[in-house]
């Protein structure tokens, strides 16, 4: 039996030892540059996990190694001895060097070891009970995005959590809903209002208190009344709103399409808007957020040329078992997986003489693109319009990978149910769509609509509402 290493903190080290699984450094690459003055572990076997999975061209393998790369950055050259002490981390831009990153080189030997070492989980947490016992004044901690190996090492007496720092929200209904709704009129609230008229549109500045304090740029106020309104500049003390006609508002069209209820117009405003770079659309199965930004798009690129194509991306997280490997180019490969564009390209042309005909003109008038996530890395899309459905589905860093390859003149439109999420280790407060939605809230040319209601079909409402 070889020599048990111990991982040996320093004289001054923090009192709690993080130990990271592998599941955290994929889902965050730079995971651990998060965890502030405190001692980042991590433990061999999570390096070999993210060996076994850097190869290839799926986006968890740049994830891994990304990873692997973050971690040499900061070990360096640094000694095996140097190493097991813990080397301090630096975040570069995000402050001074705080914390310190070591590799778990211990083995919990089999008389020692509390769970069976067949499995990697298994291994990762008798190397943690071992680390706990060797340093009993320390916290020591593993950081999991697997509830099941959470429940595993809290049975093996192990402080376990999930990784927080993307988690902006508690709560999903703590999102920003867009919008705001008043009971009768909304000039009831407000105390104090100067309206003027600025290149023929009408402007209202109100005092950023009391019913609108926590509004956000280009959040919209609707009453009972009819009031529209869409908040075009906002300030800590004041709000400058847009009055909107209300019957225009609601007779507003994209590629024949019209809305069918407020917050479907409220989207479409959005969506139409070439001074609006992002927009996030959420809301259950139904209500409209697929067809709407397809009819948008199609709009915006064949009818105004306000864009000179159509890049339509989407999480490859199956429902059920993997069909296996596609045929094909990369955009017939990714057709399955972009049904719902077709299919809500063809109920846009439902009514015309040719359904099939008016769909083959728009694919060659249109330079539609589908495109997977796994290529999209390192691009760079000019003047283009990039629609990412089922993005509920993607990690804050594939997100992040996605929005920033938006070049000059380009749109960005996020669809997503967040009550839909198919993706492990993902959670709808955890969601790339709901860290974009929180982090995007305060930005002057984004907005976010929560679509209500089913207007799909009365059995699509009622299932929604009763599965």
């Amino acid at each position: 039996m070889g020599k048990v290493q111990q991982v040996t903190t320093p004289a001054a080290a923090p009192s709690i030892l993080y130990v990271l699984d592998t599941n955290v450094l994929i889902h965050d690459p730079a995971a651990i540059l998060e965890f502030e003055e405190h001692h980042v572990i991590i433990p061999m076997t999570v390096l070999e996990e993210l060996d076994n999975l850097k190869s290839g061209r799926q986006a968890i393998a740049a994830d891994c190694r990304q990873a692997i790369r973050g971690i040499d950055d900061i070990l360096g050259r640094a000694s095996p001895d140097e190493i097991e002490q813990g080397i301090p981390i630096r975040r570069g831009d995000k402050g001074p060097c705080h914390g310190t990153l070591s590799i778990l080189m211990t083995h919990a030997p089999d008389n020692l070891a509390i769970l069976p070492t067949h499995l990697n989980d298994n291994k990762i947490i008798n190397d943690i009970c071992l680390l706990k016992q060797n340093h009993p004044n320390h916290r020591t901690v593993l950081v999991s995005k697997d509830i099941n190996m959470r429940l595993k090492a809290r049975g093996c007496g192990i402080d376990a959590e999930d990784y927080h720092n993307d988690q902006l929200v508690s709560d999903i209904d703590l999102l920003d809903s867009g919008y705001f709704e008043f009971t009768g009129s909304f000039w009831e609230h407000i105390d104090n209002v100067e309206t003027e008229q600025q290149s023929g549109r009408t402007v209202h500045r109100i005092a950023r208190q009391g019913p609108v304090a926590d509004i956000y740029p280009n959040n919209f106020i609707v009453d009972e009344q009819g009031m529209v309104a869409r908040a075009i500049e906002v300030t800590d003390d004041t709000i400058t709103l847009l009055h909107i006609d209300p019957t225009r508002f609601s007779q507003q069209e994209a590629w024949g399409l019209r809305p069918r209820d407020i917050y479907q117009s409220m989207a479409l405003n959005l969506l139409l808007d070439p001074d609006i770079h992002l927009v996030s659309l959420t809301g259950s199965a139904g209500s409209g957020k697929t067809i709407m930004a397809l009819a948008a798009a199609i709009e915006m690129t064949v009818a105004t040329k306000m864009y000179r194509r159509i890049i339509v991306t989407r999480s490859t997280q199956g429902l059920d078992e993997d069909i296996g490997f596609l045929p094909g180019t990369e955009e017939e490969k990714m057709e399955p997986w972009l049904g719902a564009i077709t299919d809500n390209l063809e109920a846009l042309h439902y009514d015309d003489e040719d359904t099939e005909g008016s769909i083959d003109y728009i694919l060659k008038k249109v330079p539609l693109h589908f495109k997977s996530l796994n290529y999209i890395r390192g691009r760079s899309f000019q003047h283009s319009l990039i629609l990412i459905d089922e993005s509920q589905n993607l990690t804050p860093h594939q997100i992040k990978t996605i929005v920033t390859r938006a070049g000059n003149g380009s749109k960005v439109i996020c669809l997503g149910n967040l009550s839909q999420i198919d993706t492990p280790y993902l959670s709808a407060t955890s969601s790339g769509l709901t860290y974009l939605t929180e982090r995007f809230k305060d930005f002057q040319h984004g907005g976010n609509i929560q679509l209500q209601g089913v207007p799909r079909s009365l059995l699509a409402e009622y299932a929604e509402t009763n599965l």
